[in-house]
């Protein structure tokens, strides 16, 4: 395709989401339960400081497609986010898949689950033949050059952080299971609990305090709790207000009481 003067507008011209296919019924290594509780977790807790709701898109098993040249090529991350872009597709509806020459900005941190079929390709470690699409490390690490590729394998629980640096991936050493995102003051870090009903470990977000980001079921838990708290708190102080009254002789009116 040749470049025109002026530019062509590219949602004009090139395949867009709705052009391409969002799903294959025949690929293999359909999401498991695991691989549904884990990144509805990592998006619920994912809530950077810097930047507006309205502009955090984050996707779980989401066709990613990364290449004009190669249409048809895609990735499904496990789990990625992506800052500074609407929630919503040209700001109206949801997305069917994520298509980067139409939305201008790469993913900044992108999440794999570990499984047996797809370890050695996760780690870079598989090689591809030729005239064959490249696998995801060289997607990720060359073509979208994703700041943070972070790998999870829950067998093991061993969680490893890869950043970009310079034109390839460093392997962070990490003294404990976190890893902290100066960028967008967030951390990611294995945390053991119940989450949906399962205990276990858990990938999750941090703050810069070290806290565990909550999941909106854990902050109306949390509300709930402080309101019972609050109530019990005022109980108690009408409850010593009635016994100073009555030692001075007042009967008070307890039509009120709390």
């Amino acid at each position: 395709m040749y470049q025109t003067d002026p530019p062509l507008d590219p949602k004009k011209v090139l395949p867009t989401m709705y052009d391409l296919p969002s799903e294959d019924p025949e690929e293999p290594g359909l999401p498991d339960e695991y691989h549904l509780l884990q990144p509805q977790l990592l998006g619920y807790t994912f809530c950077p400081a810097n930047y507006p709701e309205g502009e955090i898109f984050v996707a779980s098993d989401l066709n990613l497609y990364y290449n004009v040249r190669h249409p048809l090529w895609y990735k499904r991350p496990d789990w990625f986010a992506v800052l500074g872009v609407s929630r919503l597709y040209e700001q109206r509806e949801l997305r069917l898949s994520y298509v980067v020459w139409q939305e201008g900005v790469n993913p900044f941190v992108v999440v794999e689950l570990l499984s047996p079929g797809t370890e050695k390709e996760d780690l870079g470690q598989a090689l591809r033949e030729v005239n064959q699409p490249p696998t995801k490390w060289e997607v990720y690490e060359r073509i979208l050059r994703v700041p943070f590729y972070i790998v999870f394998d829950r067998y093991s629980d061993q969680l490893r952080a890869f950043q970009l640096v310079g034109s390839s991936y460093s392997e962070l050493e990490l003294s404990e299971p976190r890893v902290w995102m100066n960028d967008i003051q967030l951390g990611l870090g294995l945390w053991q609990g119940v989450y949906q009903g399962i205990d276990r470990v858990w990938l999750r977000w941090y703050d810069a305090a070290g806290n565990w980001i909550l999941t909106p079921e854990e902050r109306e838990r949390q509300r709930a709790e402080q309101e019972s708290q609050q109530l019990e708190r005022e109980r108690r102080r009408v409850e010593r207000l009635t016994e100073q009254l009555r030692s001075l002789g007042v009967e008070p009116d307890l039509d009120d009481e709390v």
